[in-house]
């Protein structure tokens, strides 16, 4: 065994005994503390257990990837992440996230069936149970990588070792397990990303600050890049064209501010300033990573083009074999790798070369690699290797229990068996639970792309079912039932056709204008929009009393009329 993988052992050993020991801690008895951790979480924890849960495996693994390596690698191309996800968060925090907390709900679901009707809950579930499971495969993908390239242990089994893990602490504790849980992995990830990442600043421009120390390389960066037939690592619009970028970023952001994992973090917290406060300590806790994943790629790529590119297969540094001999480095399109055109070196060119290359790099491994392409030492390695594992287990958990309690709560509790009692809920729900791990290992074994791609698509979905109910729920008196679930039902239908018509592990269509499947999501919304306002006009409306409600959410104080909601009268 090498000191790389004794190292990434102890950090993994290390870091999962500690979120079984908090889950076990953290064990519930109740559905409030299995659904929303008793909505008691202090906000700056639940802001760090809000990080931890929507900075996924593709934020971690695959973000700085594709910024270095995507398409022409381009980082200015890469930035529709970073202004998607971050963008989509602010939407959330300050357009929904106190609504939905003051209308007291546990699920977008249980949402969708208040405030709209029971064939609405019906059609969220679905979208609900969708969404979360083609995000999840990217994270269960995300467990594989790591295992199965820094362990050396197969990337099915990685699978396993990681469902064992979710499934013991997730339904154990539930959402109270969960948090606290995630809590610790927010600490071990950020940790793992930055020290590398100020490590490989100062080794390289002297300042340890990478978000300031990126800035001193990227002209050198934007003349190799031209000089090996890439185009400007800044340049505009080389990766995607306009309508793309705008495509592919919205959808991201419009996602973000519906995904059903991330919405009910808000419902943890005591009261609506609470959840306001947790917001604030989530998008600080976030911006740590996001600022820092455009140096880690500049760090990266400028490694790559200056050791990697024009170097013999011999000798090529020891990172590049390890991750050649797992096939995450490989010729084009997956082939050995060879030198095509027998100049004694391998090339990583871009597409504007006449010059082949003979290098394919997957996204999945520049983070991971990272240290070792900086020349940092193997403890630094194995921290990487748990912090990666963090962000994709602590994202994993909060969609599964968005999945389990969707069934519980949602179907099982208010559809089939109204009468049962806090231990029948609490057994359906961890049946769920455990029943979706098994799914979740299936789909991280044979995931739809790489793992960023994955939750891309994820986000499109959510977009394309959920932003527009919630928003008109909140913001529109007299959106109707009929509307609203007209609405998700096409967009969802709409958006899922369009992707499995063009994805190429599906159908390899050539699309619609040319528009990106990872930005179809908002034109999903938009056509879940427009169908949910005209079925609305020649509808039954709401009643009076629920119009009244939606009035009274979007101010401050507790009214008489959210109080005896709260309560459970029924306002339809």
């Amino acid at each position: 065994m090498s000191e790389v993988q004794i190292w990434t052992f102890g950090f993994v050993a290390v870091t999962f005994g500690i979120y079984i020991y908090v889950a076990w801690a953290s064990r519930v008895k109740d559905t409030a503390g299995f659904y929303v951790a008793g909505g008691g979480i202090p906000a700056p924890a639940n802001g760090a257990a809000i990080a931890a849960d929507w900075m996924s495996a593709a934020s971690f693994i695959s973000m700085a990837g594709l910024i270095a390596l995507g398409l022409n690698g381009n980082g200015y191309g890469g930035s529709t992440y970073l202004m998607g996800w971050t963008g989509g968060y602010v939407l959330l925090a300050l357009l929904l996230a106190p609504y939905l907390r003051k209308f007291g709900k546990y699920t977008i679901p249980d949402f969708v069936g208040d405030r709209y009707s029971e064939t609405g809950r019906m059609v969220a579930v679905l979208c609900a149970v969708v969404v979360s499971f083609v995000y999840v495969a990217g994270q269960m993908a995300g467990v594989g990588v790591v295992f199965a390239n820094l362990l050396s242990v197969d990337r099915n089994i990685g699978v396993l070792i990681g469902m064992t893990i979710v499934f013991f602490y997730a339904v154990l504790g539930g959402m109270k397990g969960i948090t606290w849980t995630q809590v610790c992995q927010y600490t071990v990830l950020i940790i793992a990303y930055l020290i590398p990442a100020i490590a490989v600043s100062s080794k390289l421009t002297g300042i340890p600050v990478p978000q300031v120390g990126f800035g001193r390389i990227l002209e050198e960066l934007n003349t190799l890049s031209v000089e090996l037939g890439f185009h400007e690592y800044t340049a505009a619009f080389a990766q995607w064209n306009m309508m793309n970028m705008v495509l592919i970023t919205a959808a991201l952001m419009f996602g973000t501010a519906g995904l059903p994992h991330v919405i009910v973090r808000f419902y943890t917290a005591k009261n609506v300033r609470a959840a306001r406060y947790s917001a604030l300590w989530a998008l600080f806790f976030i911006a740590l990573l996001y600022t820092t994943a455009p140096a880690v790629a500049s760090y990266a790529k400028l490694n790559i083009l200056k050791n990697v590119n024009g170097a013999a297969l011999a000798d090529q540094p020891s990172w590049f074999h390890r991750w050649a001999d797992v096939g995450l480095i490989s010729g084009p399109g997956g082939a050995p790798l060879t030198d095509l055109n027998n100049d004694g070196v391998l090339n990583f060119t871009g597409a504007l070369s006449s010059v082949p290359t003979e290098i394919a790099i997957n996204n999945d491994i520049l983070v991971l690699a990272s240290p070792e392409i900086g020349g940092l030492p193997a403890p630094v390695i194995g921290l990487v290797a748990a912090g990666a594992l963090a962000a994709a287990l602590s994202t994993a958990s909060g969609l599964l229990l968005v999945i389990s309690s969707s069934i519980a709560n949602d179907v099982y509790h208010k559809k089939i068996n109204p009468a049962a009692d806090e231990k029948k809920q609490l057994l359906v729900g961890r049946i769920a639970m455990a029943a979706a791990i098994l799914v979740a290992g299936y789909l991280g074994i044979n995931p739809p792309g790489f793992v960023a791609e994955v939750v891309a698509l994820a986000f499109g979905l959510a977009a394309a079912s959920f932003f527009p109910a919630l928003v008109l729920g909140i913001f529109w008196k007299r959106c109707t039932a009929a509307g609203a679930a007209a609405g998700m039902i096409t967009g969802i239908a709409v958006t899922l056709a369009y992707m499995a018509w063009t994805l190429p592990a599906y159908g390899g269509g050539d699309g619609l204008f040319g528009i990106d499947p990872k930005g179809f999501g908002t034109v999903g919304m938009l056509i879940n929009f427009t169908v949910t306002i005209v079925v609305s006009q020649f509808t039954t409306k709401p009643s009076a009393k629920m119009q009244a409600l939606v009035e009274e959410i979007r101010f401050p104080g507790r009214t008489d009329l959210v109080a005896k909601h709260a309560e459970g009268a029924d306002l339809h």
